[in-house]
């Protein structure tokens, strides 16, 4: 296998950047699930014992990236449903698709409602994070409201009938994707490991004003999964964007909106932020790995090549995705894990 990116070895869960298309894991090791950002999306399903997404992230010419996710514990997987699933004792792994609709609220709703009942049932109630891949993201519905604020108000629904039952909210990122409908999947482990994090620069994105949608977006900017016994843990940061407060800053500067960002990232994972939230951990930008970014215009590509790769360490192994953002304004958005 040709690994881009690995991250940092845990005891347990690991992601690695496959460009091979295969996503076999590491030798050892076992894989938990594999999501293929390329050419193609369609229905999670089971793939050599273990859950495969497909999601039309990449142009023609591009070469997908399958993102796997390893384990050093026994997998045992299924399908629910339109669910797809796997765990191994102590992570758990969930996936489902939205098909396109000309509204989404419901059926967002209806496929969270499933996908939180199984978490519960199989004991994973711990959520650390979440990604939402959503087709024509700032495009409308069918009721004229912007696709983006159409899911939002689904999700939300859900995390509200399921809050007594889970935690708070974990990180997430929700994106733009080149198919239609909506892919969602999301990682959870056994009780007491996670704490969800905010950022001083940031309004908490579930108080965002009204503005931004009827119902705000539910994630948190991070979230710290504590260890087993080994080092310091992880850290899933949110995908971030150039935001301060609620805002949009420097619509139409690439450049100023991709040093917005990065600062947002540097002091979400700070040890400063992380000791207001009862973390004992700290890190730096270098510390980021499995390093996605999703760029809006093509023609942004190489600057932000340019800038990821001086920032973060062999920063070229980081993978791009020219995509839309979740606001028309926002240029980029970038998201990663400190170990």
């Amino acid at each position: 296998m040709t690994a881009l990116n690995t991250l940092a070895r845990t005891p347990l869960l690991d992601c690695v950047f496959d460009m091979t298309s295969g996503g076999d894991a590491p030798a050892g090791r076992n894989v938990l699930a594999r999501v293929v950002y390329g050419h193609h999306g369609g229905r999670p399903t089971l793939y050599r014992g273990s859950p495969r997404i497909d999601v039309h992230m990449t142009a023609a010419d591009a070469v997908p990236v399958t993102e796997v996710w390893v384990t050093d514990r026994p997998v045992r997987s299924g399908l629910q449903d339109n669910l797809v699933y796997a765990e191994d004792g102590e992570y758990f792994f969930c996936a489902v698709r939205v098909e396109e609709s000309g509204v989404y609220r419901d059926p967002v709703r209806t496929a969270y409602d499933a996908a939180f009942r199984l978490a519960r049932q199989q004991g994973y109630t711990d959520l650390f994070r979440m990604w939402n891949l959503v087709g024509d993201i700032t495009g409308t519905n069918a009721e004229g409201t912007e696709i983006y604020q159409d899911f939002c108000a689904g999700r939300a629904l859900a995390f509200e009938e399921w809050s007594e039952h889970f935690e708070g909210m974990p990180a997430a990122t929700g994106i733009g994707a080149l198919g239609t409908g909506i892919d969602l999947y999301f990682l959870a482990c056994r009780p007491g490991r996670t704490t969800h994090l905010e950022n001083p620069r940031q309004t908490p994105a579930h108080r965002y004003p009204e503005r931004y949608g009827v119902r705000p977006p539910s994630f948190a900017r991070g979230t710290h999964l504590a260890s087993e016994g080994y080092g310091a843990g992880a850290l899933f940061v949110s995908g971030t964007a150039s935001i301060l407060g609620d805002d949009t800053v420097h619509p139409g500067d690439i450049e100023r909106q991709l040093d917005v960002t990065l600062a947002n990232i540097e002091t979400l994972v700070s040890g400063e932020n992380l000791r207001q939230h009862a973390v004992d951990a700290g890190y730096g930008l270098a510390e980021l790995g499995s390093v996605k970014v999703y760029v809006r215009d093509a023609e942004h590509l190489p600057a932000v090549r340019a800038r990821c790769a001086e920032v973060f360490p062999g920063g070229a192994g980081a993978v791009f995705f020219n995509v839309g953002i979740c606001r028309p304004d926002l240029l980029v958005e970038i998201e990663g894990i400190c170990r």
